[in-house]
């Protein structure tokens, strides 16, 4: 989990601090260096119109990160809410409110997000909505069943007791006990997002096409694949990030598991 942390906030200082780490913009052509290999000058090599690597790779984290991550916060949020809503009243509002979710996941994530994209127009705000319909069932699904859980457990009934409103018995007593396994399926699906993001500028569906965006970049780099580094140190940029998401969800999984912990002691 230490390394995740370690890792994922290296790649925000980067991207952030990128103006003041590399001298050459994502942007600025010099086609009489252009397909130039990784070398003291350039880093990373030049791509086809003599662009910096290193410098788009390092401005793609601007894109990529922010994508993923707002991507799964508002999945993760209306998700939230639609899933609490349906657990907590039950009956007709639950059956209604399931059945949506369930055509919605009836689709495989990653077709359902590209004939979305498509629909909308290739865009970062466009991918990112895409994502975003096509991951709040899933914490629809996992809030519902904890609300649902949850609800019939004494101090919920304690609340019913001294007069509480419905209202503040789920935000205030029920859903701050169901939070912590949405929060720690979220930061597992960041890292998903991030590479769905990538994918999806992989085929075009993403930022325009001179955009840092790292999926894009993997995808100019096919028609050079004697140049290596093109698709390299991008793709490795993908991985790192995707990794050290993954492993944050698994360091925050094994805490939020009593059994986990029980175990380690």
């Amino acid at each position: 989990m230490v390394v995740g942390l370690v890792v994922c906030l290296l790649w925000f200082l980067i991207s952030l601090a990128a103006p003041w780490i590399v001298p050459y913009g994502p942007l600025a052509q010099d086609v009489t260096n252009r397909l130039q290999p990784p070398s003291a000058e350039h880093v990373f090599g030049t791509d086809q119109l003599g662009r910096d690597v290193l410098a788009r790779v390092m401005y793609g984290g601007r894109i990529s990160l922010p994508a993923g991550v707002l991507a799964i916060v508002f999945a993760m949020v209306i998700g939230s809410a639609i899933g609490s809503v349906a657990g907590y009243l039950g009956g007709m509002w639950d059956e209604a409110l399931m059945r949506a979710t369930e055509v919605f996941m009836a689709f495989p994530t990653i077709i359902l997000a590209m004939a979305i994209a498509a629909a909308l127009g290739p865009s970062v705000l466009n991918a990112t909505l895409a994502m975003i319909v096509v991951w709040w069932p899933s914490y629809a699904r996992i809030v519902r069943s904890l609300v649902v859980s949850v609800k019939s457990n004494e101090y919920v009934e304690a609340a019913y007791a001294i007069g509480a409103s419905k209202r503040y018995i789920l935000t205030r007593t029920i859903l701050p006990n169901c939070i912590a396994p949405a929060v720690v399926m979220a930061t597992l699906d960041i890292g998903n997002a991030i590479l769905i993001f990538a994918g999806l500028s992989f085929l075009g569906l993403g930022p325009e096409p001179s955009a840092p965006e790292w999926g894009r970049m993997v995808s100019d780099g096919i028609d050079y694949f004697d140049q290596w580094w093109l698709s390299t140190f991008p793709g490795l940029a993908i991985f790192t990030v995707v990794m050290a998401f993954n492993f944050i969800g698994d360091g925050l999984r094994d805490l939020a598991d009593p059994r986990t912990r029980k175990s380690q002691r």
